[in-house]
């Protein structure tokens, strides 16, 4: 029961700032309640498939998402996810903590040098993407970088996502917030099942995330186009921050 209103709450934040959270799951679980990083990795990933698909389809009815964008850089992301979560499995448990810590501290970096030293985010012209070589290109580009990030270190690598989006493909603040949740989908997916085989992953754990975060993650996605901006940019700069130092701790 604990663990389910921890979760809860999560949710309300992941949504609202338009993240997996896998990041701040896995730093929860491991250092609050004692889980075994491998398998909180696997079963993280597993939980945010679930927690993305409902705050997905809320930023979907709120209009925040582009699906062409979306489903293009899953695809990509889904392939290196399930390669990831090869990789992670060979990774000692000291330095996966270490590891993961830092992307997560490296995530919030490029997302603040993005959103407050750099001046407003400027929409790019649909022309931009007549050509389908170039937007498979950069579609590729954003999926295979922030794919391999997720399944290796258990991350739904929404920060890496977010920046993507608005960098590569130009997408707003709120379209990548967004379109993210779209994104994590297959890739938190596919990193989940490469970890099911190896075996990292529990079903009892799984159930007890999903509770928490699926019904905190579709009521926080609500309150993304009711802030203030400088708001939501600080909440998405903060959470992977908070994340990294818990698991330091």
């Amino acid at each position: 029961m604990i663990i389910t209103l921890t979760m809860l709450l999560l949710g309300i934040l992941l949504g609202f700032i338009g993240a997996g959270g896998s990041g701040f799951i896995i730093a929860l679980l491991t250092v609050v309640f004692g889980v075994p990083i491998h398998t909180a990795l696997g079963t993280s990933l597993g939980a945010m498939v679930f927690t993305s698909l409902s705050g997905a389809y809320s930023h979907y009815r709120q209009g925040n998402i582009e699906v062409k964008e979306g489903i293009m850089v899953g695809v990509f992301g889904a392939i290196m996810s399930f390669v990831g979560s090869k990789i992670a499995v060979w990774i000692p448990v000291q330095s996966l903590h270490f590891f993961t810590s830092g992307m997560l501290f490296l995530s919030a970096i490029m997302l603040l040098i993005r959103l407050f030293l750099v001046r407003r985010l400027k929409e790019k012209a649909k022309s931009e993407f007549n050509s389908t070589n170039s937007f498979l290109f950069k579609a590729a580009f954003v999926g295979i970088i922030t794919g391999v990030l997720s399944g290796t270190f258990g991350i739904g690598s929404a920060p890496f996502i977010q920046l993507g989006l608005m960098v590569v493909l130009g997408l707003s603040v709120q379209k990548s917030v967004g379109t993210t949740m779209l994104v994590i989908l297959p890739i938190a997916m596919a990193g989940g099942i490469g970890y099911y085989f190896e075996g990292y992953f529990d079903v009892v754990l799984l159930v007890q995330i999903l509770v928490g975060t699926m019904i905190g993650s579709y009521i926080g996605a609500k309150f993304t186009n009711k802030v203030p901006l400088p708001i939501l940019k600080s909440a998405m700069v903060l959470t992977p921050i908070i994340a990294g130092a818990i698991l330091l701790i």
